[in-house]
């Protein structure tokens, strides 16, 4: 965390440093949200390798794109197996500081209890499915012989230019295997919405709504740090250090593509295929079809 020049600290300046970590994340966690909005939200929990005093096993991540199109972090809270009870936790402390309106979409992977916590917290917020994770989750049910074919298959879905060519490719997935790879084919089936949900929302922002890469890739450098955490963590610090290193990270994120559509997104403008539709006009398909 310290960088080249952490060796050689004392234990007194590291218990210090620890001591401005915590308040840092003490008011951070209590800052006033009344004044934000986000458009976007992506949602994950990273499992610590070190062990917690309250026998927590992980620490649970929200991200969110604001109207510039920067993203953040915004809310950090330690759970237990990604329950129901803790997001929803997580959640409401959010509502309760003040972000009373809800993110356009949110991104995550098939955690039941992120789903179930947001359909109670924020009912209006569009799901979205991580294909990175859902695509790990599919190929894990098929022989290894299959795999490369299948996946293969699953790009052409989510890479399609258009949510009707991505439905086709859907549906031509489901017939190919449904017959000996049942398990697979179910697995892809039970979340066809939220899997193609960001064809509603700028063609700019897609490579950004399909995947929880912006936590992802932050995950590497906390699992980096806490692995080395030899013993027993209290829950404070663990918090404090976790805070502090994506802290550091959000500073290298980069801003959304598109960020200037983000504004419309709010406004309720509608896209189909990624385009914005004019109030009073109709859909590509139609006007393709007119043509």
């Amino acid at each position: 965390m310290l960088g080249k020049d952490g060796p050689g600290l004392s234990a007194s300046t590291i218990g210090r440093l620890k001591e401005v970590w915590l308040d840092e994340h003490k008011r951070w966690n209590e800052r006033d949200l009344s004044a934000r909005r986000y458009a976007y939200m992506w949602a994950d929990g990273i499992h610590l390798q070190a062990r917690l005093e309250d026998d927590a096993q992980c620490i649970l991540v929200i991200i969110g794109a604001t109207l510039e199109g920067r993203k953040e972090l915004l809310g950090l809270i330690d759970g237990t197996r990604e329950s129901a009870h803790d997001w929803r936790a997580l959640l409401l402390d959010l509502r309760r500081r003040g972000l009373s309106l809800a993110p356009q979409i949110a991104v995550a992977d098939g955690a039941l209890g992120f789903w179930k916590a947001l359909g109670e917290v924020w009912p209006k917020t569009r799901e979205q499915r991580c294909w990175v994770h859902k695509t790990a989750n599919v190929l894990n049910k098929l022989p290894k012989s299959q795999q490369p074919k299948a996946k293969r298959a699953l790009q052409e879905i989510w890479m399609a230019e258009t949510k009707a060519e991505a439905t086709t490719a859907f549906d031509a997935f489901i017939e190919t295997y449904v017959v000996k790879y049942d398990k697979a084919a179910e697995c892809l089936e039970k979340d066809r919405e939220a899997l193609l949900a960001f064809y509603d929302f700028p063609a700019e922002h897609w490579k950004h709504l399909r995947t929880t890469n912006p936590i992802e890739s932050t995950f590497a450098t906390v699992r980096h740090r806490t692995i080395r955490s030899k013993g027993c963590l209290s829950n404070k610090t663990a918090l404090a250090m976790v805070f502090k290193l994506v802290d550091g990270a959000q500073k290298s994120w980069r801003r959304l593509d598109g960020h200037h559509q983000l504004p419309k997104i709010i406004q309720g403008v509608k896209f189909i295929d990624g385009l914005e539709i004019a109030a009073g006009t109709a859909a590509p398909q139609a006007q393709a079809a007119a043509a």
